[in-house]
This record gives structure tokens, sequence and C-alpha cells, in this order.
């Protein structure tokens, strides 16, 4: 690495959060978010899957755009570009699933493969896929294009379980639930890499948030509440505002 691209890297200013419990709260009321708003785009709105996956990915360029440009970790940006991802997520792979017909099983599949694929190449570009190594832009290209991909796998794999499975949305959530209470079981009895488990943890909570938002808006013959989308959504934001106005956030700190 030559001294000018070292003096980049030591200079950029790491603009991702710091891993703490509201985070995950935050990230699970965002990922719930991301599949009522998108549904309420798509279906309430009748716009279709392929235009709610054009308005939404557009809402996501911006977004990473200005994350990048960013001089400093800016909370609201930060989960503006969270929610853009899973917004686009859940539109993205209802539309492969079913628009393109490729089923539950199928996009998961792909998906899952898009996914590893992009945390392979980034390990492979930069030597770490940990968030304490967000330090050029770069690195936070691949955060973004793996986070997408992330959301919008879990979209599948949610839909997959709830359904396909027979499992109902409360059943599927209680399986990623206790997926995810075994993530924290490893992290705090085992020294299995952090980087893996924060990887694992925010793939499973996105399947959560969408098996949530499912069961939130989804008629009661189908196992939901049948909650009006546009005003779970608005809950589900006006709760993820107030949290980052309350909650203190600090950019995670960076590898040395």
């Amino acid at each position: 690495m030559n001294t000018l691209t070292t003096a980049t890297h030591s200079n950029w200013i790491n603009k991702v959060p710091e891993i703490t419990l509201i985070f995950w709260i935050i990230k699970i009321a965002a990922t719930t978010l991301g599949e009522t708003g998108g549904d309420a785009v798509s279906m309430s709105m009748s716009l279709g899957y392929l235009v709610g996956t054009v308005i939404f990915a557009t809402v996501f360029v911006a977004a990473v755009i200005a994350q990048i440009k960013a001089k400093a970790f800016q909370p609201f940006l930060y989960w503006t570009t969270i929610i853009a991802t899973t917004t686009v997520g859940t539109t993205l792979a209802d539309f492969a699933d079913r628009s393109l017909g490729i089923g539950y099983a199928g996009g998961s599949t792909l998906l899952l493969a898009l996914l590893f694929g992009s945390l392979f190449i980034w390990h492979r570009s930069l030597g770490s896929v940990s968030v304490n190594t967000i330090n050029s832009p770069k690195a936070e290209m691949f955060y973004w294009t793996t986070i997408m991909f992330s959301q919008t796998l879990g979209t599948a794999l949610g839909d997959w379980t709830a359904d396909t499975a027979g499992l109902g949305y409360t059943g599927a959530a209680m399986v990623f639930a206790v997926l995810l209470a075994l993530v924290v079981v490893v992290y705090y009895w085992t020294n299995v890499s952090r980087t893996l488990l924060f990887w694992a943890a925010f793939i499973l909570t996105r399947p959560l948030g969408a098996v949530v938002g499912d069961f939130l808006d989804k008629p009661i013959s189908a196992g939901g509440l049948a909650l009006s989308r546009y005003s779970a959504s608005a809950g589900l934001l006006a709760f993820i505002v107030i949290s980052i106005l309350l909650f203190k956030h600090r950019a995670a700190e960076k590898a040395h």
C-alpha cells in the first residue's frame, strides 16, 4: 500500500455506528418498517413490485452516495440508508419470488449466493469485513452492497419460512428470535469471531423483521393483525426517530 493510500485510510472517519443494544433494537424496527413500507408502496398503492423496486432503489442509491460523501457519522443519514436497503430488499425479493416465478426457495438460494459472494470479494479485496475497518469509499461500497443483499435475502427467507414451511408469522418469528438468542449465547460464552457473529445477527434480524411486519399488516384470516400498512409504517418510523433522538450514537472505533 502506498503512502497516499495509507494516509487516506488513516484520515478516513468511520461512518457506521458502534454495535450496541440500541443498534439492534433500531435495526429490527427498521427491517420491520422495510416490510410494511415496501408492501405499502407495491401493494397498498397498487404500484407493483417492479415499480416499487425502482422507487426504492433510487432512494437507496441516493442515500448511499450521501453516506459516502458525508464527512462524519450522521445517525439519521445512516439509518435512512438502512431503511432504504430494507424497503428495496422487500420489493426486490417479492419481484424475484413472485413476478419472476423463482419462488421463495430459489430466491433465497440465489440471494444467499450473492451475499456470500459479496463478503468473499470484500474480504479478498480489503482483507477484512469487520465494521471497524470501514475506512474508505471502497469499503463503504462493499458494506452497503452486502447489506442490501442481506436485506433482500431476509425478505425471501422470512416469506419462505412463514408460508412455504407453514410456520405462520408468529412461528417464523419465534424461529428467528431463537436463532438470534443463540448468536447472543455464542457471543458471550465463546471466542467465535465477532465479525462472523455480527453478520449472522445482521442477516437474521431481517427475516425476523419481515415476518413481524407481515404479522402486523396481513389479514386476520392469514394469521396477521390486519393493521394499516400506512399506520404501522408511521408508528415504526416514529419509534426509530425517537430512539435516535433519545440515545447516544457513536461511530464504531477504527481498527488499528
